[in-house]
């Protein structure tokens, strides 16, 4: 993938809403002037979340996920309703589409419901309103359309921008950490776990952060930072490293130079730094037989020594020395009762959304179960959290009181 490519993560978020047959996939065809979700008379034809990322003017780049009729029935319908609740949780704007020739039922009127307590923008789309002369719903976030004969559909498109939440543009990866002329030092590995021709995602994107900031990013491999940094002219602002090489590139880098991790940035750009530096903390009270969940947000192959599924499990056998039991996630997927759960350790979330991670965090929170990413994991093992959160005072300052 490209630079210049906008990954989901950073997409605004769509979700399609509504009963079975309310016209969900013809309004997302209409709206995108594609043929992009199956169309059919038949009730449920849509019978899995199918999203797609596009450009949609006014909007920019978004995401559009349409889902199966929240009023599906049996044991895979209710399968199917899960998932297009998870949907849910992640839109950044939902659109509750109605048959306005039915009117608003109950069953409707409990999605509205729910969206209001996830506090989700949402636009109620009365659809095949050409079919009747009933008005029966109004209000400012309301919309009338017919997605057969383009009724209400630019208008539709300019609600939908109205109605988003512009992402806080003073959000940034570490730009903030830089002054124009500084130089970061990025130390990527390349293994085979890393992906043939390309970076992976978070590596890009704080490439490109560095360089909004008019720093410059200096990239090299583990076992190349030291003839790297005594190469340069001038000392590095920052060096910034994947954590599986926490420990080595920590030896590396003068303690006059910050350290910290990909994973750690990301961890403050969408989550919760705060709560998963104070989660980390639990490794220290893992007990015989606990469980810990190990949760990726991405899906890819498995390597022979994987970083979540065998790299950070033996690692924290070895620092905890006791017998623990690891389940583990990955993708959309996160486990619905985190009960069982005496820690939870979650990847960077590069491939997440903001919301979608805040979420996860709230559901530990909610749950009392503590919550910590790969990278603050990894550095408190290596008894090195505190140096790789000395960019962000505050949070620095936390150690301090532990």
């Amino acid at each position: 993938m490209g630079l210049n490519d906008t990954p989901n993560s950073e997409r605004i978020r769509i979700g399609i809403f509504g009963m079975r047959n309310a016209g969900k996939s013809s309004i997302i065809n209409a709206v995108t002037g594609q043929s992009l979700a199956v169309v059919s008379d038949t009730a449920g034809t849509t019978t899995d979340p199918v999203s797609k990322a596009m450009e949609l003017l006014p909007l920019g780049p978004v995401l559009i996920t349409d889902t199966p009729g929240l009023d599906d029935v049996g044991e895979l319908g209710g399968m199917r309703v899960a998932k297009a609740k998870r949907v849910m949780l992640q839109s950044d704007i939902a659109l509750l589409v109605i048959d306005s020739t039915k009117g608003i039922s109950d069953f409707d009127k409990n999605i509205k419901s729910q969206l209001e307590e996830f506090k989700i923008p949402y636009i109620i789309v009365m659809n095949k309103c050409s079919l009747t002369d009933k008005r029966e719903v109004s209000g400012e976030n309301v919309i009338y359309t017919d997605a057969i004969d383009g009724t209400g559909i630019n208008m539709l498109k300019e609600m939908m921008a109205g109605r988003v939440e512009v992402k806080d543009n003073s959000l940034c990866i570490c730009a903030d950490l830089l002054s124009p002329g500084d130089l970061a030092v990025l130390v990527v590995p390349i293994d085979k776990a890393a992906p043939k021709g390309r970076l992976i995602l978070p590596q890009q994107q704080t490439i490109r952060d560095i360089l909004e900031a008019d720093a410059t990013a200096v990239v090299c491999k583990e076992y190349e930072l030291r003839d790297t940094l005594s190469s340069l002219n001038k000392k590095p602002r920052i060096v910034i490293t994947d954590s599986q090489v926490f420990a080595k590139v920590s030896a590396d880098v003068p303690t006059d130079i910050q350290l910290t991790s990909f994973s750690i940035l990301m961890a403050r750009y969408k989550g919760d730094l705060e709560t998963n530096v104070l989660g980390v903390t639990a490794l220290d009270t893992l007990q015989d037989g606990d469980k810990v969940l190990i949760s990726e947000g991405c899906t890819h192959h498995r390597q022979c020594d994987d970083i979540g599924t065998v790299k950070i499990p033996r690692w924290i056998k070895e620092y905890t020395g006791k017998d623990i039991t690891f389940e583990f996630t990955s993708g959309g997927s996160f486990a619905e009762d985190l009960s069982p759960y005496k820690l939870i350790v979650h990847c960077g979330g590069c491939m997440l959304g903001e919301k979608e991670m805040k979420y996860r965090l709230a559901c530990a929170k909610a749950e009392g179960i503590p919550m910590t990413n790969y990278g603050i994991a990894i550095a408190y093992m290596q008894g090195i959290l505190k140096r790789s959160v000395e960019p962000f005072p505050y949070i620095h300052s936390l150690l301090d009181k532990e």
